[in-house]
């Protein structure tokens, strides 16, 4: 479990930490520094394309690991984790409804953050306005959902159920770790995602399936990430101090 964790999202925690070092000791002020989550690759338009294809490729490795890993302990993830297609409309209504519960707060959180100069600027998208750039945001959201809901949720809260681990150490566990790799934002999106780890810790606890947050957390990384390439500059003023 441990080496899963390194290997993917813990690897992600350990660079997220040494980020927020490097911003907090720089000169400006942390609030007044950027951190961005869909970065260009290359100058070179279908050079870019090919290393983001390629990069949202490899990151959904350890998901096929861990899902391998499950199988070949005879743990069914159909079973276990809820990764099918049985229950469409459970999935479906559940996922937007979480991802308006855990949205709109979240806007809020943002913006109080920026004011309070506890996280960086956010920026979902730098890229270059290619006809590429909307599918390939979408395609890194879709990515980084079911890495995170996969890995971070449904695999690691599946482990620490058979070493008997009680519920609410698998729930700070689970939302602890999915807080660290987004501190590079600052420690707002910490606190951000450490909420949203308990909330969806609770669901599966409750319902063993994953897909509701793959789809909820699906729903919020495409509005954020096509919205703030699409949108007009003056609409998004608020991101900023």
């Amino acid at each position: 479990m441990v080496i899963v964790l390194l290997l993917s999202l813990g690897q992600s925690a350990a660079y997220a930490i040494v980020s927020l070092a490097a911003k907090l000791t720089a000169a400006q002020p942390l609030a007044q520094q950027t951190a961005v989550l869909n970065a260009p690759q290359s100058a070179r338009p279908y050079l870019d394309l090919t290393r983001q294809l390629l990069g949202i490729f490899f990151e959904l490795i350890p998901v096929a690991l861990v899902l391998f890993l499950l199988w070949r302990d005879h743990i069914a993830p159909s079973r276990e984790l809820g990764i099918d297609y049985r229950r469409p409309r459970f999935d479906l209504g559940w996922g937007f409804g979480l991802a308006a519960a855990i949205g709109i707060p979240g806007l809020l959180l943002v913006y109080v953050s920026l004011q309070l100069g506890i996280n960086a600027q956010i920026v979902p998208s730098a890229l270059a306005p290619y006809w590429w750039t909307v599918p390939v945001l979408i395609l890194s959201a879709l990515q980084n959902s079911i890495l995170e809901e996969v890995i971070v949720v449904g695999y690691l809260i599946t482990r620490l159920r058979t070493m008997a681990v009680s519920p609410a150490w698998m729930i700070a566990i689970s939302a602890v770790v999915r807080g660290s790799y987004h501190l590079y934002q600052g420690f707002g999106a910490f606190i951000g995602n450490a909420v949203m780890g308990v909330i969806f810790a609770l669901f599966f606890l409750r319902t063993k399936r994953v897909m509701p947050l793959i789809v909820a957390h699906s729903v919020l990384d495409i509005t954020a990430f096509v919205g703030y390439q699409l949108l007009p500059d003056s609409w998004l003023d608020w991101l900023t101090v």
